[in-house]
């Protein structure tokens, strides 16, 4: 019998809801996430640091990339990825796709880099700029930059493909919904954790770049530790999720949400074909799709904005970096604290559906504020002045602000609501449609913001000019989000009340283990 007090055992629940026993489950899961997103925040700023600040490159570039890269590889990699689950087991699934992102990486650095200026056809974009419309000079951009522009697209995917896809769909699988409650929000702090420490690592790289003699190429030296962090990382993750089906999920206290898997393994199985048809039949599918669409609208339109400020501030490679190294930090500062006193006693207290509308109404009141210091700027310079900034600096900081604030709440409550979603769903939507969803269906998002800010581009030539019209695009996607969400809260808790009768027993054995 446990000696606690009951007021003690209420503080321990409300900041630590793990018995003792299933550490040996959440800590390698925790490990497992932290590596992932430590690499996700690395790969994250140097993409961004790699296209914004290359020659006769900037964020115009980044909405054009979404649209005719991102997209089409994240669905030819859905395709190859649905192919696979049909011939191989979830761990095979597993190393396959995560082995080859990390000799990508490796070989970016190695190779491709160090010879970009002959992969690069500088000459040819100069002569195609000269005769192209202003706002198709993100197109341009990337042919000048093709190299970097490959690493973009490996770098967003391995955000959806190694979180979304494969540690979340791990995730769902070995998970109960009474643990999920309690877990998932802890696992998001692995994930910050990570940016507590990316952050500095990045800041760490540009200080060194600062001490490189002249002539040396101090940015290849920075991509080579960068590069060298994420491969050790990958190996960790791979090392990690190995000992977690070989160890854990063979321990007695964890077999029944393993052995459930298995039974439900031996459905037959959909065609690619015939799960995108059952998707767009499924109410449920459809929302939960709809939310991970307007999340990547919204923070698109957002963030490109925010990014030509910052490149106007921070034009030089490393100064970028640097900024977004301190950037990093501080997210997972903040997220690490949402998580712990707001994410997971959120959902506690007030359900899946409060927690599912946070993140929507954050995005649309700092980003509201954010909008409105750039496009009225010119009539506040006085005020800015007196608070010893400029308007651009002042930009710059409240967009970051806004950033933080809009992943903060992604990470604490959006991230764990939408995995909580997937759990009562049998196993062929669980892996076909969640591939969909989270692979498609996040690259959808983010480029559907890209596809307006592209076509915006076209049509008046500069970020600047469009402002006004991504903050009224903004207002429209928060709203759709907020009605998803709503409706889908409603379809998760009647699928969650038909499942407490099969969840009834695994409860018991729960109980009876911490008793």
């Amino acid at each position: 019998m446990s000696n606690e007090t009951p007021e003690f055992g209420k503080w321990r629940t409300f900041f630590w809801p793990i018995h003792a026993f299933e550490l040996k489950k959440v800590l390698p899961m925790f490990l497992m996430f932290f590596c992932i997103s430590f690499n996700y925040t690395i790969l994250r700023d140097t993409k961004d640091t790699l296209i914004v600040t290359a020659p006769g490159s900037g964020a115009e570039a980044i909405p054009f990339i979404k649209v005719w890269l991102v997209v089409p590889c994240a669905i030819v990699f859905m395709v190859i990825y649905a192919k696979l689950s049909n011939i191989l087991n979830k761990q095979k699934l597993f190393f396959s796709v995560t082995i080859p992102f990390l000799l990508f990486f490796a070989f970016f650095a190695a190779v491709l880099y160090p010879n970009r200026e002959l992969l690069h056809p500088t000459d040819a974009a100069d002569r195609l700029q000269a005769f192209l419309p202003q706002g198709l000079m993100g197109v341009v951009a990337i042919f000048r930059n093709w190299t970097y522009a490959l690493f973009y697209v490996l770098a967003e995917l391995w955000g959806s493909v190694m979180i979304g896809l494969l540690f979340w769909g791990f995730a769902n699988d070995i998970t109960r919904i009474t643990e999920a409650k309690r877990f998932y929000a802890l696992f998001g702090i692995g994930a910050n954790v990570a940016l507590l420490c990316s952050g500095p690592a990045i800041i760490m790289v540009s200080n060194i770049r600062k001490k490189v003699p002249e002539g040396v190429d101090a940015w290849g030296i920075s991509l080579n530790l960068l590069m060298s962090m994420v491969v050790v990382a990958g190996i960790v993750v791979l090392a990690t999720y190995w000992w977690i089906n070989k160890k854990v999920l063979t321990d007695p206290h964890f077999v029944v949400g393993d052995g459930d898997v298995k039974k439900k393994k031996s459905k037959p199985k959909l065609s690619l074909k015939e799960s995108f048809l059952y998707l767009t039949k499924s109410p449920y599918m459809l929302c939960l799709a709809g939310l991970v669409i307007c999340y990547g609208i919204a923070i698109n339109v957002v963030e490109v904005t925010w990014k030509s400020q910052l490149k106007l501030q921070y034009p030089d490679a490393n100064d970028y970096s640097t900024f977004m190294g301190y950037f990093s930090t501080m997210t997972g500062a903040v997220t690490v604290l949402m998580m712990l006193f707001v994410g997971g006693n959120v959902m506690r207290k007030f359900g899946w559906g409060v927690a599912a509308q946070i993140t929507p109404i954050v995005l649309l009141i700092t980003g509201a504020i954010f909008f409105s210091l750039v496009i009225f700027r010119d009539n506040l310079g006085g005020m800015i002045a007196a608070l010893g900034t400029t308007p651009l600096m002042l930009a710059v900081v409240v967009g970051m602000v806004q950033n933080i604030m809009s992943k903060s709440c992604k990470y604490s409550l959006f991230d764990p609501t939408k995995e909580m979603a997937y759990i009562p769903l049998d196993q062929e939507q669980k892996v076909k449609g969640k591939a969909a969803i989270d692979v498609v269906g996040a690259r959808l998002g983010k480029s559907g913001g890209s596809f307006i800010q592209q076509g915006l581009l076209v049509a008046f030539g500069s970020i600047g000019a469009i402002t006004p019209y991504l903050a009224g695009t903004l207002g429209v996607v928060v709203v759709a989000w907020i009605i998803a969400a709503k409706a889908l809260n409603k379809q998760f808790l009647s699928l969650t009340q038909k499942g407490k009768k099969q969840e009834a027993p695994a409860q018991a054995e729960e109980a009876g283990a911490t008793s």
